[in-house]
């Protein structure tokens, strides 16, 4: 069956599957895989399918914000994938966790416009525990053997926020209130993967690594072109890979 979005076939994708914003991160990733090859490349839409330590998954890339990449997580779910691991960025709201650092997301404040269009206001926006699970393990080994110059150490594990704005405004973006909270940082995507996840039945986990503080001036300090965020990225990429893997041995035994 076509999938008329992402224009690929439900016979072509494994039950397993990694989704990044980046198209281009995605082509980043697919490199990790033998055997990789490319199915599609449909709008913001990318995808990779391969092996990684003998497990068939895919790689596919949903774009920037909720509602598209909510497009993307549906169709991958119709067509037979089962569990999602997200691989992103994010601002940190804690000089505990600077630019280079990763987090694991236990779970997603609804701060977007997508989710409140499927479920009510109060239903949560939770990680599968197993998922979570394997991608702290997975993640705090990558930090094990990485430059401790580049933050590679901070692996932080908790709650993150998924915003639709990027830019402020008149109105003002509440990042005050989530920190107070105990939110860890803000992002784009994963209150959306979490929902349709567990609407459809699927599992979902999230890690992304650290490129700035989410309530600082963006204009005169972001930047997410620094070796200590790409350093995070690559930890952050084989983690989510590795973690993939020990789940699909773990349903096959």
């Amino acid at each position: 069956m076509l999938m008329p979005i992402l224009q690929i076939h439900s016979e072509d994708m494994p039950a397993y599957a990694i989704v990044c914003g980046d198209p281009a991160r995605a082509e980043k990733i697919s490199r990790k895989l033998e055997q990789a090859r490319e199915l599609a490349f449909s709008r913001e839409y990318r995808t990779f399918v391969g092996l990684y330590e003998g497990v068939q998954m895919a790689v596919v890339s949903h774009g920037v914000g909720s509602p598209g990449a909510a497009v993307c997580f549906e169709e991958l779910i119709r067509a037979g994938v089962t569990t999602l691991i997200r691989v992103g960025t994010a601002g940190s709201y804690t000089a505990d966790y600077p630019a280079g650092s990763v987090i694991v997301s236990t779970a997603a404040v609804r701060s977007d416009g997508l989710t409140r269009q499927l479920v009510p206001d109060g239903f949560p926006a939770v990680a599968d525990i197993g998922v979570t699970q394997a991608l702290i393990e997975a993640a705090q080994e990558e930090g094990n053997h990485a430059d401790p110059a580049m933050n590679a150490g901070k692996v932080g594990v908790g709650i993150t926020v998924t915003l639709d704005a990027f830019f402020t405004g008149v109105e003002e973006i509440p990042h005050r209130k989530y920190k107070q909270a105990g939110a860890l940082a803000a992002e784009m995507e994963i209150a959306a993967l979490y929902i349709v996840s567990t609407l459809r039945g699927a599992r979902a986990g999230a890690i992304v690594a650290i490129d700035g503080f989410a309530d600082s001036d963006l204009a005169a300090e972001y930047d997410p072109h620094t070796d200590a965020v790409a350093h995070a990225v690559e930890r952050e990429i084989n983690a989510s890979l590795r973690a993939l893997a020990t789940i699909a041995r773990q349903d096959q035994a």
